[in-house]
């Protein structure tokens, strides 16, 4: 397993665990505090048979947070940790002060809240503490959640007292609040820095979502400054993983046996200050694939990062929703399935490649089962939109999708 960094002592590999939908009983997973994907229990024994599993193979960085699967996540690792025989010396924990709720600003709050997160991992420290989506919601919010109220302050002290080994913070949103971390590295002196990267945000992060900033930008400003680099959403929220003609006609060529998944890992770890590299990695195929990319990990050729390049354009092109499918736009009140529709759309509705009436019609009927569930149910009520991290107009991309497939209809009906 590639290793790069060393956090007290441990080599961080550089494919790392994130905790952010786990398995369940049922063989779905449970996703976030707004819906799961699946509303039975976590499977702790399927989780504790990965977790060593991933040890075995040597991935020994795990990222969770006290937002995560229904609030469930952190306690579910800390008992898969635990529960792997192994010294607490031999993996690294990551989790966040995930104060989003105005009613969590106080300093009491966020300070129960650590408290909370040691008792539910099952450690006295944690080796990578994160101020969780320092631009979500804009700077005054940023300033709120960590400034006015002490709280970053108060990490320093945590620091100090080793009850948290490494500070640092995740990025999504304002970048005032990105660059307000870096004047102030000074003091805070951050250890590390989570941010978005994959092939299409390097340098198109903008035309994926215009609140977004080209994962270029970041990880140059962070490198200038030496704060090792932790990335996530490698697969832009798993559509750079699923088939797409636009980037196999790219990417294929080059190595057929590989898989998309497994490009968008080579980009990532092509670059010397990325520490590692956050995979979700539900399913056990999963973890076999990608420890197989890791070990050791082969960086991108010249020719590759063209290929790449040219692939991140192309997809683009397709002019694709940026949905990551986190669910947080659910439950919705009409009963739809919103991330599964806006998924359906982006692999076969998009621009480009074949266009088969029936069998996207097929397609649609088989993503979404239930006839109550479509896009054609949707009231345009808008409660989804207000939460949904990339800021997209739900309901106005329902009915554009809502009106393709009428078109499809008429075409098959004639």
């Amino acid at each position: 397993m590639t290793a790069r960094f060393t956090v007290d002592g441990i080599k961080v590999s550089l494919l790392g665990y994130g905790a952010m939908r786990l398995p369940t009983v049922d063989g779905g997973t449970a996703n976030n505090w707004a819906l799961d994907s699946s509303k039975k229990p976590i499977d702790q024994r399927h989780l504790n048979r990965q977790v060593r599993r991933m040890l075995e193979k040597g991935v020994n960085y795990f990222d969770t947070s006290p937002a995560y699967c229904r609030g469930e996540s952190e306690a579910a690792l800390g008992e898969a940790l635990v529960s792997s025989g192994r010294g607490r010396g031999e993996y690294i924990i990551a989790t966040k002060l995930s104060n989003f709720a105005p009613t969590t600003w106080s300093l009491g709050s966020c300070k129960s809240m650590f408290e909370r997160s040691l008792k539910a991992l099952r450690t006295d420290y944690v080796d990578n503490y994160l101020l969780h989506s320092i631009g979500n919601g804009g700077f005054a919010t940023f300033s709120k959640r960590y400034i006015e109220n002490g709280a970053a302050d108060w990490c320093l002290e945590l620091r100090a007292q080793r009850r948290i080994r490494n500070l640092g913070f995740s990025f999504h949103g304002d970048k005032k609040a990105f660059d307000w971390c870096l004047e102030n590295h000074g003091k805070y002196k951050w250890d590390f820095c989570q941010i978005q990267m994959n092939y299409v945000d390097w340098r198109h992060a903008r035309q994926v979502n215009s609140r977004n900033v080209d994962a270029k930008t970041l990880y140059d400003e962070l490198t200038a400054l030496k704060i090792p680099v932790v990335v996530m959403e490698p697969l832009l929220g798993g559509r750079l993983a699923r088939y797409n003609w636009a980037l196999a006609n790219e990417l294929t060529p080059l190595d057929p046996e590989a898989s998309l998944a497994k490009w968008s890992f080579r980009f990532c770890g092509s670059f010397d200050n990325v520490m590692t590299i956050l995979s979700g990695m539900t399913l056990d195929e999963h973890i076999e694939e990608n420890v197989a990319t890791f070990s050791p990990l082969r960086k991108c050729t010249p020719e590759e990062f063209a290929a790449l390049e040219r692939a991140a354009e192309a997809y683009l092109s397709c002019n694709a929703i940026p949905c990551n499918s986190c669910n947080y736009c659910m439950p919705c009140p009409y009963g739809l399935d919103i991330p599964t529709i806006l998924t359906f759309r982006n692999q076969h509705l998009a621009k480009g490649g074949a266009r088969d009436p029936r069998g996207i019609l097929w397609a649609y009927a088989k993503a979404v089962p239930e006839e109550l569930r479509r896009a054609d149910h949707c009231t345009g009520c808008g409660r989804c939109s207000p939460h949904c991290p990339q800021q997209i107009d739900i309901p106005r991309e329902i009915a554009t999708i809502d009106a393709a497939i009428d078109v499809l209809k008429a075409e098959t009906a004639r």
